[in-house]
């Protein structure tokens, strides 16, 4: 039972990412888990606690990086995690649909963003916790948006920039002095 939770969990929040979620039904979501539609109601009680459970689900998930800021933002912002929205942060590929969502699924949302700040806070330089956190909530704020302006535009050259100066102008944020490479 708790195989299958777990394979509902991780095909939910890949379909979510990848179409919205209002554009997957949960009839879709169990047929990519190799499961019923009639067994949904065994783990969940609606689509919307289906949602909030995934977004809980893979927000938990500890970032890449292992705490290497420089190797989190390298795969952050790289076009393989722009072109790979189903299997990308969730915070860039559904953040917009949220204010539209229950309450339940934002305190999902609300939770891993706190949990993102704070690995985020724990890997970047600064004298004081109060001064890491500025520089986590920047930068996380400017990964995701750059992500988001990344996927939404129809010129390759121009994603790639957008990707490419954010990396820069963080850099320069976390590390005063020349952009790194």
């Amino acid at each position: 039972m708790a195989e299958n939770r777990s394979r509902i969990l991780d095909e939910a929040s890949r379909l979510f990412r990848a179409k919205g979620f209002d554009a997957v039904s949960v009839a879709e979501v169990m047929k990519a888990a190799g499961l019923t539609h009639g067994g949904f109601y065994g783990h969940f009680s609606s689509k919307d606690d289906l949602i909030a459970q995934s977004l809980a689900h893979v927000l938990a998930k500890e970032p890449g990086g292992a705490g290497n800021i420089r190797a989190y933002l390298d795969a952050y912002l790289s076009p393989h995690h722009r072109d790979n929205a189903a299997d990308g942060c969730p915070t860039a590929g559904l953040a917009a649909d949220m204010r539209h969502q229950s309450e339940a699924v934002r305190l999902a949302m609300t939770d891993g963003l706190r949990s993102q700040i704070d690995h985020v806070s724990a890997a970047v330089p600064g004298v004081s916790a109060e001064d890491r956190r500025r520089a986590a909530i920047g930068t996380w704020a400017a990964m995701v948006g750059a992500v988001i302006l990344a996927r939404a535009v129809d010129d390759p050259a121009f994603s790639d920039e957008v990707l490419e100066q954010t990396r820069a102008w963080i850099d320069l944020g976390i590390n005063p002095g020349p952009a790194l490479s």
